[in-house]
């Protein structure tokens, strides 16, 4: 076989050169090129391929393009690159309000805890300071410090209180509809009703409870269950000590006005540690403890190795007493037994 060939121009098939060179491509009657080597390198032939545009046929011979389009492409080796069809991305999910002021739900707690746990520092210190007013007089500026401390805690904590308060409702809200989701079914309470039981005064000492506990289900987890129960009723004192902080404050004598100090700093101690236990009890319910860690599952289960006596049984008196006569007497007739052996050796020998 001939090593001189000659490409078509149209279809790309190499005709080997027998003799003289022919012009036209007996398959597709395309442009044959002229005749050159095999395996000749690029340089060394006398043709080059050219990229041309699709419409290089239809478009006019004097239409004139507006831009320089530069050099003409040119490959030194089959292009690689082609479409890429990436996969689909996912639609992000729409993010809904109430979720992201839940998200913040540990953290009011946590800044509620310390803030009323500061007010009830402050009262106290009032109280302390009234106490040693009745002997001697109190330089202003620690009366400065304690009537400022007390206004600006006395302040912020029911601000605190107000906004931890929306970020529990928003959580029991959202809570209540991934439950009623899961069991196929839609939460039948209303958002403004579990909004207005849960934030309107009076109503509220009741409500909370019982949608908590409809958040548990029919199968409640007995832990669970334990919690709801000691947050509902720590939530009821919670309100009556609330109740009776705001009448004490209008007591007219001093000795009352002093035990109204008091008990305001004990009802703000109260409130941090009711803030402690709303953190406690939303973490049970969702499976975690108090740190936030997640709760391991225990088994007890029922040893099978047999029962070891460790104590020996008690016996009577008499028994006991017997018992150590024969085992005296067995050892003597063990001394006895031993001599006679060694008496038969000596007379042996």
């Amino acid at each position: 076989m001939s090593s001189v060939v000659q490409p078509c121009a149209r279809c790309g098939a190499r005709w080997a050169v027998q003799g003289a060179p022919m012009h036209w491509c007996p398959r597709c009657r395309g442009v044959l090129l002229s005749p050159g080597k095999v395996d000749a390198p690029a340089t060394q032939r006398n043709y080059r391929w050219v990229a041309r545009r699709p419409d290089h046929r239809t478009r006019k011979a004097g239409a004139t393009s507006t831009a320089p389009l530069g050099p003409t492409p040119r490959y030194a080796q089959t292009p690689r690159w082609g479409l890429l069809d990436p996969p689909p991305s996912a639609t992000p999910t729409p993010e809904r309000p109430l979720r992201g002021i839940a998200a913040h739900r540990d953290r009011l707690l946590l800044g509620t805890t310390i803030v009323f746990l500061l007010a009830g520092l402050a009262e106290y210190g009032r109280y302390l300071i009234l106490l040693q007013n009745r002997a001697r007089l109190i330089p202003g500026w620690l009366l400065s410090i304690s009537d400022a401390t007390v206004l600006v805690f006395g302040v912020i904590a029911p601000i605190y209180a107000l906004v931890t308060a929306v970020a529990l409702v928003a959580w029991l809200i959202e809570a209540r509809t991934i439950v009623f989701t899961a069991y196929g079914k839609r939460d039948p309470r209303k958002r403004w009703s579990l909004i207005a039981g849960c934030l309107v005064p009076g109503v509220n000492l009741i409500w909370p409870g019982v949608f908590l506990t409809e958040l548990l289900g029919a199968d409640p987890d007995p832990r669970s269950w334990r919690a709801v129960r000691i947050w509902w009723a720590a939530w009821v004192f919670s309100g009556l000590l609330l109740i009776a902080a705001t009448l004490w404050r209008d007591a007219s004598t001093l000795q009352a006005e002093a035990d109204g100090v008091s008990f305001t700093g004990f009802t703000n101690l109260c409130a941090a540690g009711f803030a402690m236990l709303t953190l406690w009890m939303v973490r049970t319910l969702e499976g975690r403890d108090l740190r936030g860690d997640i709760r391991s599952a225990h088994r007890w289960v029922m040893a099978a190795d047999p029962a070891q006596v460790v104590i020996a049984p008690v016996e009577p008196g008499a028994v006991a007493a017997r018992d150590d006569a024969g085992h005296d007497e067995a050892e003597r007739a063990d001394v006895v037994r031993a001599g006679e052996n060694t008496q038969e050796e000596v007379v042996a020998k």
